[in-house]
């Protein structure tokens, strides 16, 4: 199986949203071929429980906007991990700790990467490392 077009059109207007509100790391895997049930997995860090809400909220608003309405959402309450489901796209808006400790990308990391057209942000971690090498 590959990635619709319709899971790419949602997954385009779910990064600007997601960019808009200062989403960073945002990467989009494609899971069509081991589920059935979605194409794209698209995974976005926010830096507080309050950016991540605004994230989710913004990707959610912008997409019923364009007549797309969830089929179930998630976590809105915690602000730690909020997952909001549309079919062909399931949005997964993490906080960094939670990010990191359930490491979607490790899990799913015979997907293909889809690129966002958005560049990725270097944590200070990792911008060090490269300074370094």
């Amino acid at each position: 199986m590959t990635t619709s077009p319709h899971a790419l059109e949602l997954l385009a207007i779910a990064v600007a949203a997601a960019d808009s509100k200062g989403g960073e790391d945002l990467v989009a895997l494609d899971v069509s071929n081991p589920l059935p049930l979605a194409d794209i997995f698209f995974i976005v860090t926010g830096r507080s429980e309050r950016n991540v809400v605004a994230i989710a909220g913004e990707i959610e608003d912008k997409l019923i906007e364009a007549g797309y309405k969830p089929l179930r959402r998630e976590g809105r309450a915690a602000g730690r991990w909020v997952l909001v489901d549309f079919g062909d796209l399931v949005v997964h808006v993490f906080h960094e700790e939670e990010r990191q400790y359930y490491s979607l990308e490790r899990l799913w990391k015979d997907c293909p990467v889809i690129p966002t057209g958005i560049p990725a942000k270097l944590s200070v971690e990792d911008a060090a490392e490269e300074v370094a090498e």
